[in-house]
Order: C-alpha cells, then structure tokens, then sequence
C-alpha cells in the first residue's frame, strides 16, 4: 500500500497551509485546538471539501490537484471514512449498514462479507440490530466496520471516540490498536484529545490556524517542543523564559540563567548569551522527599510554596509558587499517597528538582502566550 501525501493551501473559510504524509499501516493525529482545521484537512482529503489549492495523492493515484485541474468525486476515493456522529442509517440493521458499502461485489457474497466485517470488530451475533438497539462502542464499530467494507487505500477517522463515556473509549483505544495491526494502509485520525493522539498515533501533527506545526513521534511532541506556541498547545504549562550561559558539548549539557539561579539542561546549540524559552514536562520535576534527601536533589534544585493542590482518584496536582513569587509558577504532579506522605498543603514550604534531561531550549517567545 502507498504513502499518502497531503498538500493543501487557502486563505478562507478555514486557513489552511499544511502539507504531510501518512505511510501505510501508520496512525497519523491531528491535534489542535477548535478552529484550527483538523477537520476541514480530513474531508478534503476524502473529496467532501475542495479547497483553493493543493494536492491529495496515494501512490500513483492522484485524487486532488489544482495545478493538474484533477478533482476526483468522494465515491471514486478509496478512502473509508468514520464520522464523529458515525452516519449510520437508522432503519438498517449493522449488517445492511455495512452491506450497503458493499455495491462493488456480487449480491450473493455482500452477506458474507459484512459477516466477516463485524466479526473483525467482535461484533459478531449483532447483524440483526438497528443503530437504536446499539451502544454507542458498538455503533462506532459498525461505523469503523463500514468504512472498511470498500477495502480503501485511505482510513479517516473524525473524532470517533467523542461521543462515548471514557470507560468504553479506554475498551476502543484497544480495539483500535489491534486492528490497526492488520491494516496495511494510512490512518489519518482527528482528535482534540492529546492523550488520546499519544496513546494511537505513531506520530502527531499539531495543528494551529491551518498550519502544522510541528510533526514527530509522541515522545518528541510532548518532550521536545519546536516553540513554545506548540508547548501551550500540547498542554506544557511549565514554559519560561532564560539566557543561555554556556555549553558542555562532552557532557550533552547546556547552561541556562533564569530568575536569578543556573540550570543545567540537554543541550541545545544556542549562541551564549541567547535569550531563549525553556520548557520541562511535568514528569520531569521530582518532589524531594522531607524524611529522607537524595543525592538526586542536587540537580537543578527549586524551592517555593504550594500555592495549589488538587487531587483527583489517585493523582495530585500541584502548582508551586517559585521562591514564593506568583510570577514563577511551576505545575507537576505526583501520586496522591506521595503527597500525603510529604505533608502536602496549600502554603507547605516544598522543593523540588528539574531534571536535566527534560529541560528543553527553544527560540525565544513570549511565555504569556
């Protein structure tokens, strides 16, 4: 199965400047906020939206190009699409909802075929129900079930956990990544969840006003930022604002000064005295541990007080306040049975380490946002 190849350019309804490419058998997520254009970019590349300029390639099969004047209808993409609402029809039972994508075989092997279909999606002895006597999991596997039916080249999925409660998300996130495994073809999937992206996609293009920007594996989106816009929009709170001071290219480290203390961080090759931002995930800060110091404290060493502390099932979020200063919240989190045992509250006097490793440099910009 080919590569799909996606470029697409214009100004209105909905800007859009982006272009990637989704190999066979990868999950590509687009992440971004509302507005930013996931899924305009899904139903171009399916034909249902024509925008001013681009072009929709997979392999040698072109389906969009404005420079070549080639504009192939939806029905002769081979692309299955799963929508948010799923689409189904309410009067057909699963298996006629799935035979009803089944036009291009013979009458007499479309039963079959649809059987096998749900049986994929462990469906199996549901053929007779209505959409009504469904569940919301297993409407979107019929769903799912259907877009494959016309064995595409292309599968795009629209928000297709939304409208179901977390319990039964978390059962399809599996479903999903089993079967991803026997599907040897692009799998473009539009979330605003970020979680959900990091927990599916094999990589994730983050989305902002039409434009991508920046694309890469889970671990480096969520890690290694490109800028601090991407930062905030995958949800990194702790972003600051520093001078580089020097490098220890041997070491793999980097210098940095900030509100008036030096921290160590990975190497980035800034000029010295570079105003740069910095950013470090939430898993990167450890709380130091009051019965018992480590040496592990003497990394990159921070103290304040517990401005916030919300804990939720078994995790506890905190928001320190840097040396006591409003101006220098930092975020993190740890396991509700930690704080209990640090004695944690609001106005506790806490410290805490940034680990190396995880503080990450990027060009300088405006940490307000």
């Amino acid at each position: 199965m080919p590569d799909l190849k996606v470029e697409l350019r214009q100004d209105r309804p909905i800007p859009l400047d982006t272009a990637f490419t989704c190999a066979p058998g990868e999950i590509l997520a687009l992440v971004g906020p509302s507005g930013s254009g996931k899924s305009t970019i899904l139903r171009a590349i399916a034909g249902l939206n024509r925008p001013a300029q681009g072009r929709v390639s997979v392999g040698d099969d072109v389906w969009f190009d404005t420079t070549a004047g080639v504009s192939v209808p939806p029905y002769r993409r081979a692309a299955g699409f799963v929508f948010q609402s799923y689409a189904l029809f309410p009067h057909m039972t699963a298996e006629a909802n799935i035979a009803a994508a089944l036009d291009h075989l013979p009458a007499a092997e479309r039963r079959a075929r649809a059987h096998e279909l749900l049986a994929m999606v462990h469906l199996d002895g549901l053929e007779a129900r209505r959409p009504a006597e469904l569940s919301g999991g297993q409407q979107q596997r019929v769903a799912v079930a259907r877009a494959l039916a016309r064995d595409p080249k292309v599968l795009l999925l629209d928000e297709p956990f939304s409208a179901v409660d977390r319990a039964t998300r978390k059962r399809l996130y599996r479903e999903i990544a089993e079967l991803r495994r026997s599907l040897d073809m692009p799998v473009i999937l539009v979330t605003h969840d970020l979680d959900e992206a990091v927990m599916l996609g094999d990589r994730i293009a983050v989305l902002h006003r039409g434009r991508v920007l920046q694309t890469g594996t889970p671990e480096e989106i969520t890690n290694r930022p490109v800028s601090p816009e991407v930062a905030r929009l995958v949800d990194l709170r702790n972003v600051f604002e520093g001078t580089v001071a020097g490098h220890d290219e041997t070491a793999g480290h980097s210098e940095i000064d900030w509100a008036g203390r030096r921290l160590v961080a990975a190497y980035r090759a800034f000029d010295v005295g570079a105003a740069v931002s910095w950013v470090v995930p939430d898993g990167f800060v450890v709380l130091h541990r009051r019965d018992r110091p480590s040496r592990g404290e003497h990394e990159n060493p921070v103290s304040g007080v517990v401005a916030g502390l919300l804990v939720i099932g078994q995790t506890a979020h905190v928001t320190m306040n840097i040396d006591g200063s409003e101006d220098l919240p930092l975020q993190f989190s740890v396991p509700a049975h930690v704080a209990r045992r640090n004695g944690l509250s609001e106005e506790a006097a806490i410290s805490v380490s940034l680990l190396a490793e995880g503080i990450h440099l990027m060009p300088s910009g405006d940490p307000a946002g």
